[in-house]
């Protein structure tokens, strides 16, 4: 496999469209999503050209993709929290974090290292940024997912909720900032 991580770019709306069309139609997405596949196949073609323009600059929010050759076989969105704004879920925020939202690798390719490329990308765009924690949210059910998560350093960090998809965990990984190197 020639897997790379990178960037989304501006005008890939229609890609960033099929992957997520995907993934939350994946059967684990029930407990992994906060959308489903009606929902978001609802959106018109403007939405996805407006969110791949969005997550391909700047410094608040940021799509990667893992990909093997030209097809697409992963990603994860990081989306930076400022201390006193709103989370995705309606929580307020009182610690500036990055929150990592809309990870899917591809069945296929579970376990062969793709998630690590994706998450040591978002997570050094995070570092790089200045940020000192980086937090996720994830079902209690959905102990794979934990387990991928624990594996990549993040731990529980005693946030409990019931969320849209029902009853979750907050889990967290503070970080250290240095260009190249993320501990």
């Amino acid at each position: 496999m020639s897997l790379g991580v990178r960037r989304v770019r501006a005008d890939e709306g229609a890609r960033v469209k099929a992957l997520r069309l995907e993934a939350v139609a994946d059967p684990d997405a029930a407990i992994a999503f906060l959308s489903t596949p009606e929902q978001e196949a609802a959106h018109d073609d403007t939405f996805w050209d407006d969110r791949a323009a969005n997550s391909a600059r700047g410094d608040d929010v940021a799509q990667f993709i893992a990909e093997n050759g030209d097809e697409w076989v992963g990603t994860v969105t990081v989306l930076r929290r400022p201390s006193g704004s709103t989370d995705h879920h309606g929580h307020v925020v009182s610690t500036t974090r990055a929150d990592i939202v809309g990870v899917y690798v591809r069945p296929s390719e579970r376990g062969s290292g793709v998630i690590d490329a994706l998450f040591e990308t978002a997570v050094g765009w995070a570092a790089d940024l200045g940020d000192s924690t980086v937090s996720l949210d994830v079902h209690t059910d959905n102990l794979r997912a934990q387990a991928a998560y624990r594996r990549l350093g993040f731990i529980d960090d005693g946030r409990r909720f019931t969320g849209s998809i029902g009853p979750e965990m907050g889990m967290a990984r503070e970080l250290t900032a240095q260009r190249g190197r993320i501990s």
